[in-house]
């Protein structure tokens, strides 16, 4: 028993403080307020081990699957995901539903964007402070260069950049979603055409300048092209919905003490 807080007890089962403990460190809260972050973690094993008691009295056995290049699921993960797809089944939406669904706004469903793109960048290490620092404040500079005169943006990359990209003015041709790193991609998203970044955008390579030179807006695909997507999203939000009423219909029925269940964490959904 930890001498803060009380013992987690879930249908008669104890469940050790060392457990509990190490599971604050998958949560957060205010700093100073252990407290929040205990209860988190508590909330979180009691409804894990609600999913394991049922799981076992259902009698699934764990068929341990690989969720990525060398990484297994835990027994316990095993089971858990068995439990719910016994206990959770939910049908194909109709392909009324579908419709309706992408009848709300058909331009929500396009091609991929081609983005015309320049940049500067001012290599270092991000994971040295100094360095990252000292770049910084070169990219703070010509940042402010590069917006005072747009036009020069080319010579400045030229002469300034450190990448090969210099030779050709900072031009990197035309990037689709996926084509860089997920903060260069997350910087393209936010700039119209002609627009340069008001401040460095920071990726494992150094400090960028970027200027996105044109934008070509992916077309509108029509509804054949993306029912199967449509029909794929509205079945995954109506699972977890049935996953998350599946756990409070356990938690109705179970006795809890050490652990405050109101709301109801939500369960994982499959992916």
């Amino acid at each position: 028993m930890n001498a803060l807080f009380p013992d987690l007890v879930v249908n008669g089962e104890t469940v050790p403080s060392a457990r509990i403990a190490a599971e604050t460190q998958n949560h957060d809260g205010p700093k100073g307020k252990p407290g929040i972050v205990w209860r988190k973690a508590a909330n979180a094993l009691a409804v894990r081990t609600l999913l394991l008691q049922e799981a076992r009295k259902r009698g699934i056995e764990a068929q341990v699957q690989e969720v990525g290049p060398g990484r297994f699921e835990t027994d316990e993960e095993a089971l858990v995901r068995g439990l719910l797809e016994d206990a959770v089944i939910v049908s194909p939406p109709s392909e009324e539903t579908v419709r309706a669904e992408w009848e709300k706004d058909p331009s929500r469903f396009r091609s991929p964007p081609l983005w015309e793109v320049s940049h500067i960048l001012i290599a270092c290490d991000p994971k040295t402070e100094t360095l990252r620092q000292e770049a910084h404040a070169r990219a703070v500079d010509l940042a402010a260069q590069a917006l005072e005169n747009p036009k020069g943006f080319a010579d400045l990359a030229a002469r300034v950049s450190d990448c090969g990209s210099k030779s050709s003015g900072g031009a990197l041709g035309q990037l689709s979603p996926g084509d860089t790193v997920p903060e260069f991609e997350a910087a393209l998203r936010d700039l119209t055409e002609g627009g340069i970044t008001e401040a460095p955008v920071l990726t494992r390579y150094g400090w960028h300048v970027i200027k996105m030179d044109a934008v070509a807006e992916g077309a509108v695909l029509p509804y054949d092209a993306v029912k199967q997507k449509i029909s794929d999203a509205i079945e995954k939000a109506s699972w977890a919905r049935a996953a998350k009423e599946f756990v409070q219909s356990l938690v109705a029925s179970a006795e809890i003490s050490g652990a405050d269940l109101q709301p109801v964490l939500p369960t994982k959904a499959r992916s």
